[in-house]
């Protein structure tokens, strides 16, 4: 078990690393990690890419500070449903990174089968409705999502992704955008060319070899 020291360095260097990409803009996004039966994450008005150690709260799975000086993150109770739904996932990262952002804004999902790399990561990106941000509405909405997809678009807001180390949640969160780039970047060279069904298959399959 890694101690509050070793995972508030750990998000402190990814956030730094979002910043140096351009996916973490102000003092938008939050980050955690579960710690023990308790949560570690960001304070409210932090900047990912700035973050120093009195930058943290420690939560329990109600949103209740149990440790911490500072305000916890005012998207709190949806890291609190993303863990309770997935014991797999240790490490959340929110952030509103430009190129998902604009398909978070524009109404569209990821969801189409374009690249190998990206079906075999995800399957899909599907797109939560919009919520108010903080809103037990936007849990709701999005949450709906967490039992099958480790990634999710919000309508109008950003994106969120989980997985069981933060290296791997990070690194889902560069394909992710890479990926909205390259599907923009395909309307404008007259779209793109879909992987058929067997196709798809063909990819998932390669899941159970590796």
């Amino acid at each position: 078990m890694k101690t509050v020291k070793e995972l508030k360095n750990e998000i402190i260097k990814y956030g730094q690393l979002a910043e140096a990409k351009n996916l973490t803009p102000g003092v938008s996004g939050n980050m955690s990690a579960r710690f023990e039966d308790k949560i570690l994450i960001t304070s409210s008005g932090s900047a990912n890419g700035y973050l120093n150690e009195d930058d943290f709260v420690i939560i329990d799975f109600d949103g209740n500070v149990v440790d911490g000086h500072k305000k916890p993150s005012s998207e709190k109770m949806l890291h609190c449903e993303f863990y309770r739904m997935r014991p797999d996932v240790n490490y959340i990262i929110h952030m509103h990174s430009p190129f998902l952002s604009s398909f978070a804004s524009a109404g569209i999902a990821l969801d189409k089968p374009i690249m190998a790399e990206n079906v075999f990561y995800f399957g899909k990106i599907p797109l939560a409705e919009y919520g108010l941000p903080s809103s037990r509405d936007l849990v709701d909405k999005t949450s709906q999502y967490f039992s099958e997809y480790d990634a999710v678009l919000m309508a109008n807001h950003g994106f969120i992704v989980g997985d069981k180390t933060i290296k791997d949640a990070f690194l889902k969160l560069t394909l992710a955008e890479s990926y909205a780039q390259v599907v923009l970047n395909t309307y404008l060279l007259g779209g793109a060319k879909i992987l058929n069904e067997e196709q798809v298959n063909e990819i998932y399959g390669l899941r159970k070899k590796l």
